[in-house]
């Protein structure tokens, strides 16, 4: 797959390592998601209603195609606490053949897994 492979890298971040683990095993026990990497805890600062806010949060690496990825959206917006969850989904140009693959077979929304 030397050309778009269809994947995504979708990234979120959470309040809490207890959040992140329930965001991150319901999307792949949905299929919305191949594999989800749970990193952190991260320093973020950002601006929020006026003020600059500091906070530890943990971040998810989400990865699925750009087929799952409305109804990882809606899925992800529903499990996370935010009132505006950070959702930024970055497409996958190139990667290694099996592993896009692999991505593609594991968040097929039909029963066919044969890949």
């Amino acid at each position: 797959m030397s050309e778009s492979s269809g994947v995504l890298l979708v990234f979120t971040n959470c309040p809490d390592a207890a959040t992140a683990t329930d965001i991150r095993r319901e999307l792949v026990n949905a299929r919305l998601a191949a594999c989800v990497n749970q990193l952190g805890p991260v320093l973020s600062t950002y601006r929020w209603q006026g003020a600059v806010e500091e906070a530890s949060e943990v971040t998810l690496l989400i990865k699925t195609t750009r087929e799952r990825y409305p109804a990882l959206e809606a899925h992800l917006r529903r499990l996370h606490p935010y009132s505006t969850p950070e959702i930024i989904a970055i497409p996958v140009e190139r990667g290694c053949p099996h592993y896009l693959t692999w991505v593609i077979s594991e968040t097929r929304a039909d029963t066919d897994r044969s890949g």
